[in-house]
Parts: structure tokens; C-alpha cells; sequence
């Protein structure tokens, strides 16, 4: 595909999955200039300068989500992350989009910092240094973002409409499961992706 937004090919090895943002086997990162290529995309079609409202109904690890709320604070009123895996998912999502919170990545460094020198391996003081970064560029672009963390069952219209709640979503962005690395899961997951998400929500998935 052709980039319209993203056209530089910029350095974005501070969003690396299992550095700065955690990370797990079954949980694969979105590719960073495509997340932020189609966010951008999506941006120019609903037209306006109001922050959005964004929602990952699949959210895996939350990587998308984070790596989109640093990228696009300016953009960004609130995040909304949900996903049918209580016992790994959401745990890890919640753990990436803590570091949105005030003093999350700066916290984050210290962490990386003290396991730097409790091991002594030079990654971890180079995530630690990418954490800082990323604090910087997140105070930089607006500061904390707020967000919620939700457990549901993306093909079970009453679970989502709880995991919304009063926030109305502007704008969904997800990566579905393709029966590669992840699956749909649920009872409900037969079901096809036409009954996933109401008519007045754009979906934007990885292009292929």
C-alpha cells in the first residue's frame, strides 16, 4: 500500500513489543507506521479537530491502543480497550495502557533501570532510556490519556454495550485474529465479523 500520512520511515524501536510495552507469546504487535498510516486515514474521513473517543474491541496486549495514544495524544480525548481473555489479555493490556497514566513511563523507566543493573543486561537500560522518551513525547503532545480496560465478548452486542458504557466510541481500530497467531475465541465466534460492530463505527483492521 501506499503511505499518504506516514511517509517517512521514522525510527520507532521505543514502541518495540517486550521492551518498553510488555509483551507475550500469542499477543503480535501491529506494525507501528501502519497503525499510525491508518489512524491518520481514519482521522481525515471523520473530518473535525474534537478529540475522538477510541475503541479496540480486540485489544490483545493493548499495544495498539498505547502506541496510539502516545503517537496521537492531540487526538485522543480517551481509549477504550476490550477483549474476551480475562487471564492473559487483559492483565497485559492493562499493564501497557498504565503506562498512559501520569508517572506511568516514568515509572516504567525506574523499573527498567533497576533491572539493568540487577542483571546487568544493556537492553534493559536501553528500554529504560526509551522510556523516558516516550514520557517526554507523551507530556509533550498533552500528557495523560485516560482509558478503561473491559472485558468482552466482541460477537455479544450486551457485553459491548456495557464495556462502552457512557463513552461513545468515535472511531474503532482493531487487529482481528486471522487464524495465524491468535483465534477467535467465545461462544460466539462463528459467527462472523458483520455482527461485531454497529453500522455507524468504521472498522479499520490490518490492510493486507
Amino acid at each position: 500500500m501506499g503511505y499518504r500520512y506516514e511517509t517517512t520511515r521514522d525510527d520507532y524501536g521505543d514502541f518495540a513489543s517486550g521492551a518498553v510495552l510488555r509483551s507475550a507469546p500469542g499477543f503480535p504487535a501491529f506494525p507501528v507506521r501502519l497503525a499510525s498510516e491508518v489512524f491518520q486515514h481514519a482521522l481525515d474521513i471523520r473530518g473535525g479537530t474534537k478529540p475522538m473517543v477510541l475503541w479496540d474491541p480486540c485489544c490483545g496486549s493493548g499495544h495498539l491502543l498505547t502506541v496510539l495514544g502516545i503517537l496521537h495524544r492531540r487526538s485522543i480525548e480517551r481509549l477504550l480497550a476490550s477483549d474476551i481473555d480475562a487471564a492473559a489479555a487483559l492483565p497485559l493490556a492493562t499493564a501497557n495502557m498504565d503506562l498512559l497514566a501520569d508517572g506511568g513511563l516514568a515509572a516504567r523507566a525506574v523499573q527498567l533501570t533497576e533491572r539493568a543493573q540487577r542483571f546487568g543486561k544493556p537492553s534493559y537500560a536501553a528500554a529504560s532510556a526509551a522510556a523516558g522518551r516516550l514520557s517526554l513525547r507523551l507530556k509533550a503532545a498533552g500528557g495523560p490519556l485516560p482509558y478503561a480496560v473491559r472485558q468482552a465478548d466482541v460477537f455479544d452486542p450486551t457485553a459491548l454495550a456495557a464495556a462502552v458504557g457512557d463513552s461513545e466510541p468515535d472511531l474503532v481500530v482493531t487487529d482481528v485474529p486471522y487464524g495465524e497467531q491468535t483465534e477467535w475465541t467465545g461462544d460466539h465466534a462463528g459467527r462472523g465479523l458483520q455482527e461485531c460492530f454497529p453500522p455507524s463505527l468504521r472498522c479499520f483492521g490490518r490492510l493486507r
